[in-house]
């Protein structure tokens, strides 16, 4: 009995060791995994960080501002959006990288996929989704169709097999049934190169012709390009649908394998929906090879697919991609990050 609670007084402390250094990236850096890319609409993913969180763009002038932190490591100040987006519709124009790297994510350029997909995408209205998160009110990055995001220019991040891990805050409420509501790793020219030269998490009730997990959806899946993946399999059953207002999705990935990872953003441990092997073959179409070794590229999206699939809907919070692999203990403290976040959190209620 005092080896369990020796152990259980560890992960106490090394919980709150990585609580006190900030944010989830402070955390990732700790363990060893840095982030090469830190994306959000509504805090500082590092305690240092004083940059801005994203820009918006003005219709009546197409004019830009930069929204910055209340503080240093702190919450937006959607007070600079709402004064200058008061007469005018606004779009966001850019997600800032807080990371080192600089790997900021602009309004995505056309891709491969057919219909839509081959143009430019569009920028997301930058006040339709509101909430509170930490006491404070701030904005979401809400898609609908023909919307997302992308850099193919970015630095750091792995390619071929190479380990890493990603994360995202996404609204556990806003979703649908088409492809593809991803965030991480993609193809550097937005077209679709084949099976395993992507790698990112989704989150939705995509499950034609993909595959899915546990009831009716939405899943936290693996975009591996030419296939959602539950799991190694197109049908996991042991990775079931979520229902929370606030999600927290997560991937990561090494040389032969891949971990799934979910929980309500709003409380409680993060719970693998699944870690094994990879796919053997594509799902569709039957195109590219199988999925072992990987070809990661390094191109970042937000909201699409990697072939710039521009369909899906859902709301984006915040997100990191690391360098490496991450080991439990750092999952559950960026978990716990999450939660102490306070989504939902408003001056008087927690919804």
């Amino acid at each position: 009995m005092r080896g369990v609670e020796f152990e259980l007084l560890s992960c106490i402390v090394f919980v709150a060791v990585m609580l006190s250094t900030g944010g989830t990236c402070d955390i990732y850096d700790a363990a060893g995994t840095p982030c090469v890319a830190a994306h959000s609409m509504v805090r500082a993913l590092y305690a240092s960080y004083s940059g801005p969180l994203y820009a918006v763009k003005r219709a009546v002038d197409n004019a830009t501002i930069e929204v910055p932190l209340l503080v240093p490591g702190g919450f937006a100040d959607s007070s600079v959006q709402d004064a200058f987006c008061s007469n005018s519709a606004c779009v966001v124009q850019r997600i800032f990288d807080q990371s080192p790297r600089g790997n900021h994510l602009d309004v995505g350029p056309a891709g491969g996929a057919p219909f839509s997909a081959h143009h430019p995408d569009e920028g997301v209205n930058a006040s339709k989704d509101v909430l509170w998160v930490g006491a404070h009110r701030a904005y979401g990055a809400y898609f609908e169709s023909k919307k997302g995001y992308r850099n193919n220019n970015a630095t750091g991040l792995a390619v071929g097999d190479q380990p890493e891990s990603m994360y995202m805050v996404v609204n556990g409420r806003h979703y649908n049934r088409y492809c593809c509501f991803d965030y991480g790793n993609a193809e550097v020219d937005s077209h679709d190169d084949g099976a395993g030269t992507m790698e990112a998490v989704y989150f939705g009730q995509s499950n034609w012709p993909w595959g899915h997990g546990g009831g009716n959806g939405p899943w936290v899946m693996a975009d591996l390009e030419n296939g959602l993946f539950p799991g190694k399999d197109r049908v996991n059953l042991g990775n079931p649908s979520i229902d929370a207002r606030f999600v927290t999705a997560m991937l990561k990935g090494k040389a032969g394998t891949f971990s799934l990872k979910g929980a309500d953003a709003q409380s409680g441990r993060l719970q693998t929906l699944y870690d094994g092997e990879r796919p053997e073959h594509q799902q569709f179409p039957p195109i590219g090879g199988n999925y072992t070794p990987m070809k990661k590229q390094g191109a970042i999206i937000l909201g699409t697919g990697g072939d710039n699939s521009n369909w899906a809907q859902g709301t984006f919070y915040e997100g990191a991609i690391t360098y490496g692999y991450a080991d439990e203990a750092t999952d559950q403290a960026v978990q716990v990050n999450i939660v102490a976040a306070g989504y939902g959190r408003g001056p008087d209620v927690f919804v």
